[in-house]
């Protein structure tokens, strides 16, 4: 089962469930068709455009993937009966799809764990959120699907705190900056997120500059809203792309090791404790090898 977030709504059912599970869009409208998709237990068009709260129920149907736990080690930042934090590493992908049915994280977590909340179905099994395959860092896991819930709720009220570091191309001259630009699907393509007012979310990135290099600088980003990829859209935006970003900015490649972007701190109130609780991880060695190039130039 999936509950709509804020950052969701007024999708197309058959764009949103696309994307989440890597279907074609007329697979989605047949699955919605024989009712093997429902919303808050009720039949849909393919059309119907989601509502904050919405719970969408995918029934059973012959799946093109399957997801197997996987001994892959993890780097276990924290962990209750209601919570796991987790350092993710550099190229893994957070759950399944076509294409990435293994190493990703939720293979490694069902091998670990065998107590995930079931909320996101057998694909994505206690992923609250997500972050892309080559950014590393902290994400939360739930282990039951009362912590899924309130955790999700915090996440659409506003209530996490989520800081990255990024190294990005270019010298920023402001120690601050906001950047509030809306960001939607791109016109031309689909696998890709850019800055428009068409079918497009508010998004806001608050940055804070920690060391300026010749020709980068290091900062520091606080998330107001999550949308896919904001702030590698964002970023190259404002002229200055994520360093090693393979996607945005079409800049030069250091290496193949990914983009220069690290979730460093995550923040949430515990869903059982009811307390602020919050969590750092220091840069990977991708990160730092990189790193060091612009410091000794």
């Amino acid at each position: 089962m999936e509950i709509v977030i804020e950052e969701d709504i007024n999708y197309r059912i058959d764009s949103y469930l696309s994307e989440r599970l890597k279907y074609s869009r007329s697979k989605i409208a047949k699955m919605i068709k024989e009712s093997a998709i429902l919303v808050n237990d009720k039949n849909v068009k393919s059309s119907y455009e989601l509502k904050k709260g919405d719970k969408i129920f995918i029934g059973d149907y012959k799946e093109d993937i399957s997801v197997e736990p996987e001994n892959i080690p993890l780097d276990i930042v924290y962990e209750d009966n209601d919570v796991i934090v987790v350092n993710k590493p550099n190229g893994m992908v957070v759950h399944p799809a076509i294409g990435s049915t293994h190493g990703t994280l939720v293979n490694a977590l069902l091998y670990y764990s065998k107590n995930l909340s079931k909320i996101n179905g057998e694909f994505r099994p206690g992923i609250v959120h997500r972050i892309d395959a080559y950014t590393t860092g902290l994400l939360m896991v739930a282990k039951n699907d009362k912590a899924h819930e309130i955790l999700s709720s915090q996440l659409s009220e506003k209530k996490t705190s989520r800081k990255y570091i990024a190294l990005v191309w270019g010298v920023i001259k402001e120690d601050t900056a906001t950047i509030d630009a809306p960001i939607g699907r791109d016109l031309t393509d689909r696998k890709k997120m850019s800055v428009t007012n068409i079918n497009s979310k508010d998004a806001i990135t608050h940055l804070k500059v920690l060391k300026r290099f010749k020709d980068a600088t290091l900062i520091e980003l606080k998330l107001e809203t999550g949308r896919t990829h904001q702030i590698r859209v964002h970023m190259n935006y404002i002229g200055h792309p994520v360093v090693n970003d393979p996607v945005y900015g079409r800049r030069k490649l250091i290496d193949n090791t990914g983009q220069c972007l690290h979730a460093y701190l995550l923040g949430f109130i515990h869903p059982t404790l009811n307390k602020y609780m919050e969590f750092e991880c220091e840069l990977p060695e991708c990160f730092k090898n990189i790193l060091k190039k612009f410091e000794n130039e």
